[in-house]
């Protein structure tokens, strides 16, 4: 279904599976984290060595990645902005938007850790939005020419350009 034909109550779902998931990696709460990704739920980005799938490695992930900014005195916020639904039905979505890994130490100043942009196949379980595959591309990566932005390619199942 394009844009601008998407029901209130699915944009609504999926800007609620968003905030959700930026406050539960950000808080620690990895298994919750987890659990708003499918049972066997894909995360790639080229800012880890290799793929996160299924529930028990998205949550090892989340784990790692919050002992990683405790033990570095950080807190570190997950800013999911320009959220576009590029398109969805009852059952699926495809959604786009800016990422912004924010991290701030103790009595200092905040900074940008990086900025991207995200790709989400999302599916529709029990009434829920759940990813099924995040694709996340950094804007320090090689750009397309064309565009002058993070080169954007369709992905599929067998797609390794963020292994």
């Amino acid at each position: 279904m394009p844009a601008d034909d998407i029901a209130a109550d699915t944009l609504l779902g999926i800007q609620r599976l968003y905030g959700a998931q930026s406050h539960l990696i950000d808080e620690g709460r990895a298994a919750e984290w987890a659990a708003t990704f499918t049972a066997d739920g894909e995360f790639r980005s080229p800012s880890y060595p290799r793929p996160a799938t299924g529930t028990r490695e998205l949550t090892a992930f989340a784990e790692r990645f919050h002992a990683s900014a405790r033990a570095a005195g950080l807190v570190t916020r997950h800013v999911l902005t320009n959220l576009w639904v590029e398109s969805a039905d009852d059952h699926r979505a495809r959604v786009r938007a800016y990422l912004q890994i924010v991290s701030t130490p103790a009595g200092g100043p905040s900074r940008l850790e990086r900025m991207t942009v995200v790709t989400d196949d999302l599916v529709r379980d029990g009434g829920r939005w759940l990813v099924r595959r995040r694709a996340v591309h950094r804007d320090d990566a090689p750009r397309d020419g064309a565009r002058g932005g993070p080169a954007r390619r369709e992905h599929d199942e067998h797609d390794e350009e963020n292994a």
